[in-house]
């Protein structure tokens, strides 16, 4: 059966536009890209290497043919340069709004920078997207906007008090996009992303994320730490299915209102000592040594949340978004990446 993605992809190879993509170098951001290029779109890419590499740009250009890497221009710069985002989205049909600074322990430690790129960038962009007539604004949100939140299934319209400057510099982007929505009539959908993992995420650094963070530390025998008794949850998300969200929501009509906010996860709950057991169950055939290592428990960290699951009935009934892959084919998906890089 053909899928709502499948029609909207299938429709866009044959009708070219023009996407501006911040974060363009990230993980996230790259991976975005290499799906458009391949779609035939002409993309801008706007990046700085705060946490984007130019290696993730090479990677995609290896992945699509040269004329499918000609509709692509690369500028390195900030978000927080107002005048060139008002000059650079001139003529573009989308926005896919991904810089930012996205780890909540370094918003703990830098909690004027998480707003400075965070907020104050974000102003910029819905400027420059009101400005220039952009016919859709999708921008990166998070889970951590739900913040301590006692239920379990995290629902769109309900939060708890935000644990982070990340998770509350994304509840502000949020605010700010519903009034750009309302007063000026800029089309904002705003994608709480849960716990997105995949290959050309960084598996160094202070603050990588555990997927490959993990792998590289099994493979290397180093150390691995949970916080907290490891019985806290997450719904890990791979990246192809945050790509497709990214593009639905810029394409599919919101029908009542200019401005939305959907979950993007997969809607299904994993420990995070469950995590750790199938990482180790995957990697110990190649690597014997992984079957001893045991992790060390650690003290819980501020700004963590108990347990993550996205309720993604609204983005499944709104944008007929459909969580293909989920965790243990996602991982095969990553695993090997993670390997080469370690």
């Amino acid at each position: 059966m053909t899928t709502n993605f499948e029609r909207i992809t299938y429709k866009l190879n044959k009708n070219q536009q023009t996407w501006f993509v911040t974060g363009v170098a990230g993980f996230i951001g790259s991976h975005i890209l290499e799906t458009l290029l391949k779609l035939n779109q002409k993309v801008i890419g706007l990046d700085n290497y705060f946490s984007g590499y130019e290696d993730n740009l090479t990677q995609v250009k290896e992945l699509v043919t040269a004329d499918q890497w000609k509709n692509f221009t690369f500028i390195e710069d900030d978000i927080r340069n107002k005048k060139l985002l008002l000059e650079k989205t001139k003529g573009v049909d989308f926005v896919l709004h991904q810089a930012a600074l996205c780890s909540v322990p370094q918003s703990m430690s830098e909690p004027e920078l998480a707003h400075d790129i965070n907020v104050n960038g974000f102003i910029n962009i819905l400027e420059a997207c009101r400005k220039n007539g952009i016919k859709s604004l999708v921008y990166a949100s998070s889970s951590a906007v739900y913040g301590d939140d006692p239920a379990t299934a995290k629902r769109e319209g309900r939060i708890g008090q935000i644990l982070s400057p990340y998770g509350l510099t994304k509840y502000i982007d949020e605010l700010y996009a519903e009034h750009y929505a309302k007063l000026f009539g800029l089309k904002c959908v705003g994608l709480r992303y849960f716990n997105v993992f995949g290959p050309r995420q960084d598996p160094d650094g202070a603050y990588a994320a555990i997927i490959p963070k993990w792998v590289a530390c099994m493979i290397r025998d180093d150390p691995i730490t949970i916080y907290g008794d490891g019985d806290m949850t997450r719904d890990f998300c791979y990246v192809g299915n945050v790509v497709q969200a990214n593009i639905l929501a810029a394409i599919m009509p919101l029908h009542d209102k200019n401005y939305h906010v959907f979950n993007v996860g997969c809607g299904l709950r994993t420990s995070i000592n469950e995590l750790f057991r199938t990482l180790q169950e995957m990697l110990m055939t190649e690597y014997p040594h992984v079957k001893t290592i045991r992790p060390i428990n650690g003290d819980s960290r501020m700004g963590d949340i108990k347990n993550s699951l996205a309720d993604i009935m609204q983005i499944q009934n709104r944008l007929k978004y459909d969580a293909a892959i989920l965790l243990n084919e996602g991982l095969n998906l990553s695993i090997d990446w993670y390997k080469k890089q370690v």
